[in-house]
């Protein structure tokens, strides 16, 4: 004999497992429709498109100086790493040492990487870089535009840029920066991709 508490409890069951599908259904489409109206319609920050121009402050620099600030553009003709991070963020620390040999690494490789924060206090962000010793260029993202602009999901958040200026790989969380298939993956972009070299690289 059926006991029809049984019943009710499997119903009740059912409506809940609905319900919880239904509302990640939404978070979801949320999340999307945010991300799409972010930014007035622009165009999706995506492999083979253009990455989104920056001229953003360097740590402890004076932008009305020469070096005071960090264009994209300046970089044009070399491969560059654009990676997103903050301070507070545990898996960015993880990989900022990964970060610092592979910067060794590739140096004079013409490669460069560029570490944008997105802290809101710049001496939270000069603290880290003496305690982790850094040689890489951070740059300040203060209000997060160039952030919004890359169409971030969070951090760490990493691009791969072709010497032309264009995304060749999007990385969303901490890599191991050093292992042999990122360093293989970036010097194959430097040997291959197109475009001339910078004036000086």
């Amino acid at each position: 004999m059926t006991d029809p508490n049984d019943s009710n409890e499997s119903a009740g069951s059912s409506r809940s497992a609905a319900a919880s599908f239904v509302l990640a259904a939404a978070v979801v489409v949320m999340g999307l429709v945010v991300i799409l109206q972010s930014d007035n319609g622009a165009p999706p920050v995506v492999r083979g498109s253009a990455a989104p121009e920056f001229d953003l402050r360097r740590l402890g620099g004076d932008p009305t100086e020469a070096g005071g600030s960090l264009s994209l553009a300046e970089l044009r003709g070399r491969v560059v790493l654009v990676n997103f991070w903050a301070t507070w963020c545990e898996p960015c620390e993880s990989e900022m040492p990964a970060m610092e040999r592979l910067y060794g690494a590739l140096a004079g490789e013409d490669f460069e990487l560029v570490a944008v924060a997105i802290d809101d206090a710049e001496a939270d962000v000069q603290t880290f870089q003496d305690e982790y010793r850094l040689s890489f260029p951070i740059v300040l993202d203060l209000d997060q535009t160039v952030y919004g602009a890359y169409q971030t999901m969070g951090v760490p958040e990493s691009l791969l840029i072709d010497r032309e200026g264009r995304i060749v790989e999007r990385y969303v969380g901490p890599r191991e920066w050093d292992a042999r298939e990122y360093v293989a993956r970036i010097r194959d972009v430097v040997a291959n991709s197109g475009g001339e070299k910078a004036a000086g690289s």
